[in-house]
């Protein structure tokens, strides 16, 4: 995706919109994009389909091609039902290599490239940066973070560096931790992020005492990873139907119904669930659609799957 000028909303819809269309090219049930749910980044408005993919081990299948040749249906899912930002990292085994193999397969999709740097050495990241380049087979990422702030100062000189320089869109910070929290929100609130990336669930609400709300004020993007808190929810409610009620928000599968609790905060722009299966990833980006609960139906969601 380009950088956006004058006209932010009209061409952040318009992504989306191809992305949408993308469904026709890619063989599967088209997705209208005035029907998905989409986020404004808050540093420019653009918008960005509130579902996003993540990388972490499900991505990480070296060379065997059967496993890759998999990942790339995971993808073809994905672009069909309007998704567009894909997440990794170095850190993350083959996983960038796997995303590279996928995306060169399918060709021209409305990506919007998402990684991050991963060394405790600064001067080793733009080296580190280049080579994610060369395995993704992008000439820029849209969104470069600083992967659980490791050796953030030094990367953060660089990334600024590199955004003023049109080398990356936007810069951005993670942290899967929630003892980071704390430090997190003291970077957020002194220096010139558009993105953080951390850990929220209806499991895990750390997030809503701080994080969160200073997001919405600082105006930064917000990623959340583990929507499913590691999978461990899809345990909780193992052989439970969804309640009845679930209908009113148009969830039919828990995934569904985890991810509309994540995405119903308004200080959220993305989730990104992974998942190495096509039937999941369907599962998953049926949550860009139909109605998001309020407030007071979140917290019914949160109470319920505590009683579980």
């Amino acid at each position: 995706m380009e950088p956006r000028g004058g006209e932010l909303d009209r061409r952040g819809l318009l992504a989306a919109a191809a992305g949408a269309g993308m469904a026709v090219l890619l063989g599967r049930k088209q997705v209208a994009a005035s029907d998905m749910l989409l986020r404004p980044i808050p540093a420019t408005g653009e918008l960005l389909p509130a579902i996003g993919m993540g990388s972490w081990i499900t991505f990480n299948v070296g060379e065997d091609e059967e496993r890759r040749d998999r990942r790339v249906e995971v993808l073809r899912a994905f672009f069909a039902a309007g998704g567009t930002l894909i997440d990794s990292s170095p850190m993350y085994g083959s996983s960038e290599a796997v995303i590279g193999y996928g995306l060169e397969r399918l060709g021209d999709v409305p990506l919007f490239a998402a990684t991050k740097v991963w060394t405790p050495i600064a001067m080793l990241g733009p080296g580190q940066m280049e080579h994610s380049r060369s395995v993704w087979g992008i000439e820029r990422f849209d969104l470069v973070q600083i992967h659980n702030m490791l050796a953030w100062e030094g990367h953060l000189e660089t990334l600024l560096a590199d955004k003023q320089a049109g080398r990356v869109r936007y810069v951005g910070m993670t942290t899967s931790h929630g003892r980071r929290h704390d430090d997190l929100a003291a970077v957020m609130a002194a220096r010139p992020l558009d993105f953080v990336q951390f850990s929220y669930s209806v499991a895990d609400r750390e997030a809503e005492r701080r994080l969160l709300p200073l997001a919405a004020e600082r105006l930064l993007a917000v990623i959340v990873n583990r929507p499913f808190d590691g999978g461990d929810l899809f345990r909780v409610v193992e052989g439970k139907p969804l309640p009845n009620w679930a209908a009113e928000i148009d969830c039919v599968n828990w995934a569904q119904f985890f991810l509309k609790f994540v995405v119903a905060h308004p200080a959220v722009t993305c989730a990104i669930p992974a998942t190495s299966r096509v039937d999941h990833m369907e599962q998953n980006m049926g949550a860009l659609t139909g109605r998001l609960p309020d407030p007071d139906l979140r917290e019914r969601m949160a109470r319920h799957v505590l009683s579980l």
